[in-house]
């Protein structure tokens, strides 16, 4: 899952969102420099990329690109998720996905917690763009795909792989679907178990 899954799958906790948010941009030496609620975050951030890498539907959904994108097919079918989370949002969430957007960013912002130079570019692009609302659509979800694929060292052609999404778009879409029940009762229990 991206970041507004992760940020989605932590409930009505700011502090928890962020470090779900921000894990992979986290080295393990810099942990303990957060809150432990922010830690708490990281740590669910893991559990749930775990879950979801080894999780039937998405490996399938990864194998259908793999033979064209390899290595970078998870982190598309990971983008291809939060777009249906966020086409699908009033499903999921009581709160219409453009508030629930711009309440998570003022939030993020104007917190104190300690982020690097390298977090406050990736927040001031998350948020600049608004990538959250920005994932609704598929122009939209291209245009994130095409900045990231400027930050890949490789050749990963993020930015042509909406044309697999649009092809076999019910598949991907029925996949999301049916991963999203088991995925959100996942990340219930283990935010209750930190």
């Amino acid at each position: 899952m991206n970041f507004l899954a992760h940020v989605f799958l932590s409930g009505n906790n700011f502090p928890l969102a962020v470090g779900n948010l921000i894990a992979d941009k986290i080295k393990s030496n810099e942990i303990h420099e957060y809150p432990l609620e922010v830690q708490k975050g990281i740590q669910l951030h893991h559990a749930i990329d775990h879950f979801t890498d080894t999780h039937p539907l998405f490996k399938a959904c990864v194998t259908e690109l793999f033979p064209t994108y390899r290595h970078y097919s998870r982190v598309i079918v990971d983008m291809y998720f939060d777009h249906f989370l966020a086409l699908h949002w009033d499903r999921f969430h009581a709160v219409p996905l453009v508030d629930f957007s711009a309440d998570f960013y003022s939030k993020l912002t104007t917190t104190d917690l300690p982020f690097s130079e390298k977090l406050d570019r990736f927040i001031s692009a998350l948020t600049t763009y608004n990538w959250f609302e920005q994932y609704q659509s598929i122009v939209g979800l291209n245009a994130i795909l095409a900045q990231m694929d400027l930050r890949t060292r490789f050749n990963s052609n993020l930015a042509g792989s909406t044309i697999e999404l649009e092809e076999k778009y019910a598949y991907f879409e029925n996949h999301f679907l049916n991963f999203m029940d088991p995925l959100i009762e996942f990340s219930k229990s283990k935010t209750n178990a930190l």
